[in-house]
C-alpha cells in the first residue's frame, strides 16, 4: 500500500518531540459502469478490479460482472445493471443505491470458534499497527483465508475482497468475510446483496445492525479479539455456540422492503 513519511510534533505526557510518522495515502478513482461515468471513489490503489466488481454486486447495482478493467484512476465494471437505482447517502459514510430489496443469505455455512480466532488474527495486519490509518477485511472459505485487502474505507476492504471472490469463481454462499470496521446496518445490506452469511468484525454493529442481519439471515459476530468475540444473530452457524442445527422458526428471514 502506497504511504509517504511525515514529520509531526508528538505530546506524550509532558514530553513533546518531533516524529517521523507513517501516513497512508488516500487517492479519487472514477468508477464508470457500461461506458458511463457513475461515481468517484476515495480509496487506495491497491486491487481496483475487486472493488469495482465488488461495489457493483455490495450496493446491489448487478447480480453479476461481466468484466472490469482499470485505466490509471478510472475503473471500468461491464455488468448488466438493476432497471432503477436512485442514490442515497448514509451518515455512516458510505453511498447507498435504493435498487431491489436485499434477499436474505440462505446458506448452509458454519464455523467453529477455533477458525472464529484464526480469522480474527489474519485481520490484523503490520500496516494497520504501523498507520492506524487503515481498514483491513479477509475472505475465508472452508478454514482457508483465500484474499487479504486493505484500504483507507471500510467499506472499500469488504467491496474489494467479496470482488476478488466474484471475480475468481468462488460461491459467496460458503465464503466468510472478517473485516476492522464497524458493522451498521449500510454494511450488513452490502454481505446481504454479496449473499455472504457469516461476517466477523472486531468492532460493534448497531441495533439496525442486528436487527438487519436478523432479518437477512446473516449470522453476525462483533467485538472478535484475542480470547473472546459476541454472536448476535444466527448462532446456529457457529460450532459450539448455537443450537446443533437452525432451529425450524429461524428461517432466513425475508427480504428488506425500503432502505
Amino acid at each position: 500500500m502506497s504511504t509517504f513519511r511525515y514529520t509531526g510534533i508528538q505530546v506524550r505526557g509532558e514530553r513533546i518531540a518531533s516524529i517521523d510518522d507513517t501516513v497512508v495515502r488516500e487517492e479519487r478513482f472514477s468508477l464508470f459502469m457500461n461506458g458511463t461515468r457513475f461515481l468517484d471513489l476515495v480509496a487506495s490503489r491497491e486491487n481496483l478490479r475487486e472493488l469495482g466488481a465488488g461495489f457493483v454486486l455490495c450496493q446491489g447495482l448487478s447480480r453479476s460482472v461481466d468484466a472490469v478493467s482499470v485505466e490509471g484512476n478510472e475503473i471500468h465494471v461491464s455488468a448488466p445493471l438493476e432497471e432503477s437505482c436512485e442514490r442515497e447517502i448514509e451518515t455512516t459514510g458510505t453511498v447507498g443505491f435504493l435498487c431491489r430489496p436485499p434477499q436474505p443469505v440462505r446458506s448452509g455455512c458454519t464455523i467453529t470458534i477455533p477458525e472464529v480466532f484464526a480469522i480474527t488474527r489474519e485481520i490484523v495486519t503490520d500496516l494497520w499497527r504501523q498507520t492506524g490509518g487503515v481498514h483491513c477485511s479477509v475472505l475465508a472459505r472452508n478454514g482457508e483465508v483465500l484474499f487479504r485487502a486493505s484500504d483507507v474505507g471500510r467499506h472499500n476492504t469488504v467491496d474489494k475482497v467479496i470482488g476478488y471472490g466474484v471475480l475468481n469463481g468462488f460461491e459467496p454462499a460458503e465464503c466468510i468475510v472478517g473485516c476492522t470496521g464497524r458493522q451498521p446496518r449500510d454494511m450488513v445490506i452490502k454481505y446481504a446483496n454479496a449473499g455472504v452469511p457469516i461476517i466477523i468484525s472486531r468492532a460493534a454493529t448497531t441495533d439496525r445492525g442486528i436487527a438487519t442481519a436478523h432479518e437477512l439471515g446473516i449470522t453476525l459476530i462483533c467485538f472478535s479479539r484475542e480470547e473472546r468475540f459476541t454472536v448476535y444473530t444466527h448462532p446456529w452457524r457457529v460450532k459450539g455456540v448455537g443450537p446443533e442445527e437452525r432451529p425450524a422458526d429461524e428461517g432466513a428471514g425475508k427480504a428488506l422492503e425500503g432502505r
